[in-house]
């Protein structure tokens, strides 16, 4: 499958080169303006899950913005739409992206280590974070990108032709491109292909739990531990995305969680104890949290990268307050990204950038002492 292609500036390279070593950026895709009246109207090939009519229009019911809309009218998240009286998502089949990732990329350190990921992704988002990395794709929609067609069916068969153990619903947002992502779980599941999510976490409650049905693995964007910082960098709500956290935890999906620390806005270290105590008195001890360095982008652009003073203090900080597997990331050189028995310390997993120089953890424990290392082990 061949890479989408653009001219870029050497200052604007070097910072998306940055940037890409966190996996969280992929290069947009061409304009769709071209598109004949035929292939706009065959966006239309499902018809959107858990919408609601009102007396005010159809509201959408997949996430927090629950969006009432009028005929024609489109979603926040710029792919759902109403057309003939019914909200159709026009985000299925096509994505404007499919890589093959390491698990590592997403990130992902206690699921399959080692292992790659068949990662796609439709344009559309339902925040409008200031920071976004991916903002060339997660600010549009389906029908303003040049797309692959790729239905369920033939993204599991792209999975297991390229050798991946898992897909990965990634680099937008998967609450927005929910159908596809549901139905390509579900015929992935009877294959024996895992199915992972990185998302922000801003969905309501039941269509999360029917998502969870066909999910083995999410890594959650958590983005401040204040409503008030949610509200004013993403446009979205704080409560809506701990109650998420919860029910991953609750349906068993094995979950790990991502912190931006970007200055200025999310790197008062108070506010990440709170943040880390709160995880820490509501059970998440267990689950790995890693802090990721900012680079300046879309329209935080006047900032500086994180300092990785911050960062260290950050998963000092997380260590205090009783999170056992704590790691730093997007920081070449600098990261702490080796997993150690909570226990007796020994280092167990080595990796360096997105690969796993060594593992030697057997069957889900330490080699030294026995202890159980939490995860999903090969």
């Amino acid at each position: 499958m061949k890479s989408l292609r653009r001219n870029i500036s050497k200052r604007t390279f070097i910072r998306e080169t940055m940037a890409l070593s966190a996996g969280l950026i992929c290069f947009p895709c061409r304009s769709f303006s071209s598109a004949t009246t035929s292939e706009k109207e065959s966006i239309y090939k499902r018809i959107a899950m858990f919408q609601e009519e009102t007396a005010r229009g159809i509201m959408c019911r997949i996430c927090p913005n629950e969006c009432v809309l009028k005929e024609g009218e489109v979603s926040k998240c710029n792919n759902r739409k109403v057309h003939n009286s019914k909200l159709y998502t026009m985000a299925f089949g096509n994505p404007c992206t499919a890589n093959v990732d390491p698990i590592e990329k997403k990130p992902f350190y206690h699921f399959l280590p080692g292992s790659r990921a068949y990662s796609i992704a439709t344009a559309g988002c339902n925040l409008v974070c200031l920071n976004c990395q991916n903002w060339t794709i997660s600010q549009t929609g389906p029908d303003k990108t040049r797309n692959y067609d790729l239905m369920p069916e033939k993204v599991v068969k792209e999975c297991i032709n390229s050798g991946c153990d898992s897909i990965a619903y990634t680099y937008s947002e998967p609450t927005t491109f929910y159908e596809y992502a549901y139905e390509t779980a579900i015929i992935a599941r009877k294959a024996g292909i895992k199915n992972v999510v990185k998302s922000n976490g801003y969905i309501n409650a039941e269509p999360l739990k029917k998502l969870c049905s066909v999910i083995d693995a999410a890594n959650i964007d958590f983005k401040a531990f204040s409503e008030s910082t949610y509200l004013k960098l993403t446009g979205g709500k704080l409560q809506p995305v701990l109650d998420t956290l919860k029910v991953y935890k609750d349906m068993g999906v094995w979950l790990e969680i991502t912190n931006l620390v970007v200055p200025t806005w999310t790197d008062n270290l108070e506010e990440i104890r709170k943040m880390c105590r709160w995880l820490s008195d509501n059970g998440f001890k267990k689950t790995p949290i890693h802090f990721s360095r900012f680079y300046p982008v879309y329209k935080l652009e006047q900032l500086p990268p994180t300092p990785i003073t911050v960062l260290n203090n950050a998963a000092h900080i997380a260590g205090e307050e009783g999170l056992k597997y704590v790691y730093t990331g997007n920081a070449p050189g600098n990261e702490i990204s080796d997993t150690k028995c909570p226990s007796c310390n020994s280092t167990l997993v080595v990796r360096q950038g997105f690969r796993v120089i060594s593992n030697t953890i057997k069957k889900g424990k330490c080699n030294k002492c026995g202890q159980t290392i939490d995860g999903v082990w090969p």
